[in-house]
């Protein structure tokens, strides 16, 4: 599983000229399942998420988490995160989970947030969306499931290498 996370001042989902959901600061949290995810890489993301300490302190430096300012997460599922582009210019996505297995896992993320205390809104999961954001830095800042302790897990079967 991977996340995007982005510190904002405000971001928004939109469909069909209609906003869905939006914050105010936070971090907007752009988030891609892949194919072998399970719930132990949401819960280890959702814990970097919560704790993650990139809003500044009153000397400018980058300690405080969500928590500490009362900031917002807005989830949006993006398989896109998933790409392989190792070959060719047109990204190739065997690797994103299938949709079902993608859907319960970004669920399960947000609904794991949740219970930490931070308050989430959401995307629509598969929906066409337009997405706004005012990224405060910018800061934006990538985690990878596959890079927390331990060994690092082989391709998915099936999944071209």
């Amino acid at each position: 599983m991977k996340v995007v996370i982005q510190r904002v001042s405000r971001a928004s989902v939109e469909i069909h000229g209609t906003i869905v959901s939006e914050i105010g600061p936070g971090f907007l949290v752009l988030v891609g399942v892949e194919r072998g995810d399970d719930e132990d890489d949401a819960d280890y993301l959702a814990h970097k998420v919560a704790g993650m300490r990139i809003f500044e302190d009153d000397r400018g430096r980058m300690n405080l988490s969500l928590g500490r300012v009362g900031g917002e997460v807005l989830a949006v599922s993006q398989f896109t995160l998933c790409a392989d582009t190792r070959k060719g210019h047109r990204p190739s996505f065997t690797h994103a989970a299938p949709p079902e297995e993608g859907e319960r896992l970004y669920e399960y993320f947000t609904a794991a947030l949740e219970k930490k205390g931070v308050a989430v809104k959401r995307g629509v999961f598969a929906a066409h969306m337009h997405v706004s954001l005012i990224n405060d830095g910018p800061v934006t800042i990538t985690v990878d499931s596959n890079e927390r302790g331990g060994p690092h897990r082989p391709p998915p079967k099936g999944a071209r290498a």
